[in-house]
């Protein structure tokens, strides 16, 4: 087994695996080897029977002796006996079976006293061999004593795996040199100086209640950069993350710097991000010490004329979106530290796979203007139209000829719109050509529950209220390709003005695309779970359908709330609660400051 062991390591050797030279260097050792063969030998010796035959060979020797000195006549033979067995030597041999036979190899110790003494500390001498990865363990000094102590173990580190390093234990020695009187970076330059094996002689820190941290998995909400962040206590440990990107948070014992690690996982040892409390704090204490803003939280100039003969089919409906998106500001709601992005720095998320007997999960694509996101989501309901639909719209104007309610529209009088915006009905809505637009909650429940897959296209702004469990949306980004892909792609396009006019796309017209895309994807990140290339139609609506066809079959990242049972009370509330938190300010409300610490 050695030998094949040996083999494999002389392989990963020649593919210059880390780690591998020395392992194969340790397994060729003599020492190792001979070390084994012992182990063998005992190993065979315990599938033995060895029990004695006589515990007391030694009092039998005497007796004989006692049974050869009665005799009257000994011959030859009997005085050749007992010599024998007189001679020191085979007593010694004699003593020794005994002491084999009945287990006595060695001192018995005098029992621990009931009370040890409580002001003498145990001492731990700890050795550890340093290899190309950190030590995994970082140290404090008390600025009363000028203790040094050691101020967290880093979970995956070689500290934590070697399990005999505690955060709080005191620090004495490094490598035979007394720590008393230096200064942590002094510790840290006899250790960045050592090779091979190190020292530490501690005294463990007193023993607690422990606590099983459980790992629980979070998105980020914002973007943090720790070479930005001058109060986290070990830059060299802080983890950089990006808005979306999941993290495994694997130690909350500290209450302002977890540890975590990026998913997908590449290293074992984890880093320092802010706990969610600390982050909160920081971005309350940001956002007070900014100058009090004018107020930019008004509607925005909608309604202008529409002609609505050229408007075609929902043709309005989609150029006041358009124009609702250009006219939108910034609100007071979104920037304050009530609002969604700024009171929640991360998203507890689990794995949620859809069972066959639920509502297919609701596809939202987002793009900005002129990227195509319409042509997809009607390629897809062209392609398969027994399995894709759209929600029907809700509008205030007349039906014209050759209408329907409930085909085109959903023909509504202004009364009940405005019931139906009071009751929060509508995910997203607005004024175009004195008619009021607006897609209903309810016509996207009635296409979930026809057994279909109910595809939209939104505004960003209206994602916190399309995410709940009910609906589980999952929302991919459509990404404008590059500029010379760009050009070719939709140089026969054209684009469609506010004066219902289209002609053809201008370079101010790309660069416009872009900017915005970028802006969007900047701020909107962390509600996007997957993100698509619209260069060619064709090939981005075939990915399209493969990312769908995952988001309903496979294991996807989720919010933690949406894995509540529906009949759940506490879920029920937790989504008011949400929606509640969620409502101020929504309409009209777009906001691309990016949030990097």
């Amino acid at each position: 087994m050695l030998t094949s062991v040996v083999e494999e390591i002389r392989r990963a050797v020649t593919r210059d695996v880390s780690g591998s030279q020395l392992l194969h260097t340790l397994l060729r050792a003599p020492w190792l080897h001979s070390l084994l063969k012992v182990y063998d030998c005992l190993l065979e010796f315990k599938t033995l029977d060895h029990r004695p035959t006589l515990p007391h060979a030694s009092s039998l020797a005497y007796q004989i002796m006692d049974e050869l000195r009665t005799v009257q006549c000994p011959s030859d033979e009997i005085r050749e006996l007992y010599k024998i067995l007189q001679s020191p030597h085979i007593q010694a041999l004699l003593s020794s079976h005994d002491s084999v036979a009945q287990s006595d190899y060695g001192p018995v110790l005098p029992p621990l006293p009931e009370e040890l003494p409580g002001d003498e500390d145990a001492m731990r001498i700890v050795c550890l061999v340093k290899n190309d990865q950190p030590l995994g363990a970082t140290i404090k000094r008390d600025e009363e004593t000028g203790e040094i102590y050691i101020a967290r173990v880093i979970h995956g580190g070689l500290a934590d795996r070697s399990g005999l390093l505690h955060p709080g234990d005191l620090l004495l020695e490094v490598n035979g040199n007394p720590v008393e009187g230096l200064e942590p970076e002094q510790v840290i330059q006899i250790l960045i100086h050592s090779q091979g094996t190190i020292l530490f002689k501690v005294i463990p820190n007193t023993p607690q209640n422990a606590t099983t941290n459980s790992s629980i998995f979070m998105r980020a909400m914002i973007d943090y950069s720790p070479q930005q962040d001058w109060s986290l206590p070990c830059p060299d440990v802080g983890m950089s993350f990006r808005k979306g990107q999941l993290l495994e948070v694997v130690d909350q014992t500290d209450g302002h710097w977890w540890q975590a690690r990026k998913l997908p996982i590449t290293t074992s040892c984890a880093g320092l991000i802010p706990s969610a409390s600390m982050l909160k704090s920081k971005r309350r204490e940001q956002w007070w010490s900014q100058p009090v803003p004018i107020h930019t939280c008004i509607r925005p100039d909608v309604s202008k004329p529409v002609d609505e003969k050229s408007a075609g089919f929902r043709r309005s409906f989609r150029l006041w979106r358009r124009m609702a998106y250009r006219g939108c500001r910034l609100s007071c709601y979104s920037c304050s530290p009530q609002s969604t992005s700024l009171s929640n720095p991360y998203e507890e998320v689990v794995l949620y796979q859809r069972s066959p007997q639920d509502n297919h999960r609701l596809i939202v694509l987002v793009g900005a203007s002129g990227v195509g996101v319409n042509e997809l989501r009607k390629n897809l309901m062209k392609m398969k139209p027994s399995t894709f639909q759209g929600p029907i719209p809700h509008t205030t104007r007349p039906m014209r000829e050759g209408e329907q309610t409930g085909r085109e529209y959903h023909f509504v009088t202004r009364e009940l719109f405005e019931y139906m915006v009071c009751n929060h009905r509508f995910l997203e809505y607005g004024l175009c050509g004195g008619h009021l637009y607006g897609t209903s909650s309810d016509s996207i429940r009635e296409v979930l529950k026809m057994g279909r897959m109910c595809i939209i296209d939104a505004e960003p702004h209206s994602l916190p209220a399309l995410r709940s469990r009910k609906l589980k949306p999952y929302v991919i980004f459509i990404r404008p390709p590059e500029r010379d892909v760009l050009r070719l792609t939709r140089h026969h396009a054209r684009i469609l003005t506010s004066c219902c006019t289209c002609r053809p796309y201008t370079e101010e017209d790309y660069e416009e695309l872009e900017e915005a895309s970028g802006l969007m994807e900047m701020k909107y990140r962390q509600l996007f779970d997957r993100t698509v290339e619209n260069g060619r139609l064709e090939e981005a609506t075939t990915e399209l359908l493969s990312i769908i066809q995952e988001a309903q079959e496979e294991e996807q990242w989720v919010p933690a709330p949406w894995s509540v049972p529906e009949e759940s009370k506490q879920g029920k509330q937790r989504d008011k609660k949400i929606r509640e938190e969620r409502r101020g300010g929504l309409t009209y409300t777009m906001d691309y400051t990016s949030d990097v610490y």
